[in-house]
């Protein structure tokens, strides 16, 4: 286990994502929603956030994807401050799959994934042979095939929660940044979208980072567990380093 710090990875010059001392403070809030943040997440490897509600999980995900900016500190994608690339360049890069989005009632499946092509596709959206296989893979992976004809407004909530994920997919980031991917999901799908994940992020190189509550399946799946509290990074590092009862104490404020 280790400080929560930037982390430098043997295998690439620069990781893909890296966060360096991050502080993002909202208008009334008498403590920042992220208080000196520093990470990186290398190619191939998965990193879970845990802690609890309000501990800034979903904010640094919004930071990260560079939605949020900073009151100080850098984002960087692909070793580029995030600041001087345009909305276009970051989405050829990094995919979000935020909480609870509207994909809009009117669309079929098939349709919400292939918007997750956009950044990679000219002024006219022209789908080229590319695009079509990158789409009817993410369906496939997201068992979405079946449903690909069906109007969104038609689902479940699970099923539109791999809609959300099967979109990002298609999207073919070298970042996927996913707040509580398993919500809405049953058992088995959830179990299905951590052997997904953990098989992409390893086959593909690409950095993942994943809000999660569910602590039994952050130490399955991932190769690093980063435990914030109050806006802070605790310590980031393996599972069996990290999830130990005092440090997950001190988080949470309850025996685990």
């Amino acid at each position: 286990m280790t400080e929560a710090s930037p982390i430098r990875h043997d295998d690439a010059v620069c990781a893909p994502l890296e966060l360096e001392s991050l502080v993002i403070a909202f208008e009334g809030a008498s403590i920042p929603a992220l208080d000196g943040v520093s990470m990186a997440v290398g190619y191939g490897e998965l990193v879970s956030l845990i802690g609890p509600n309000g501990a800034g999980k979903s904010t640094l995900l919004r930071a990260a994807a560079a939605l949020i900016a900073p009151r100080s500190g850098i984002v960087r994608v692909m070793g580029r401050d995030a600041r001087g690339l345009s909305r276009r360049e970051i989405a050829r890069s990094v995919a979000f799959v935020p909480q609870g989005e509207d994909l809009g009632a009117s669309f079929r499946v098939a349709e919400v994934v292939e918007m997750g092509r956009s950044p990679h596709q000219g002024g006219w959206m022209r789908a080229a042979p590319e695009d079509d296989t990158a789409v009817r893979s993410a369906l496939a992976r997201c068992d979405l095939l079946a449903l690909a004809q069906r109007r969104v407004d038609t689902l479940s909530g699970g099923e539109r929660r791999r809609v959300s994920i099967a979109r990002a997919l298609a999207q073919e980031p070298r970042v996927l940044l996913l707040d509580e991917p398993g919500a809405f999901l049953d058992i088995g799908h959830r179990r299905e979208l951590e052997a997904l994940l953990t098989n992409i992020v390893s086959a593909e190189r690409i950095a993942c980072v994943v809000t999660i509550h569910d602590l039994d399946a952050a130490a399955r799946m991932s190769s690093r567990v980063a435990v914030m509290h109050a806006g802070k990074l605790l310590a980031v590092g393996p599972p069996s380093d990290v999830m130990t009862p005092s440090l997950l104490r001190r988080a949470f404020g309850v025996d685990v």
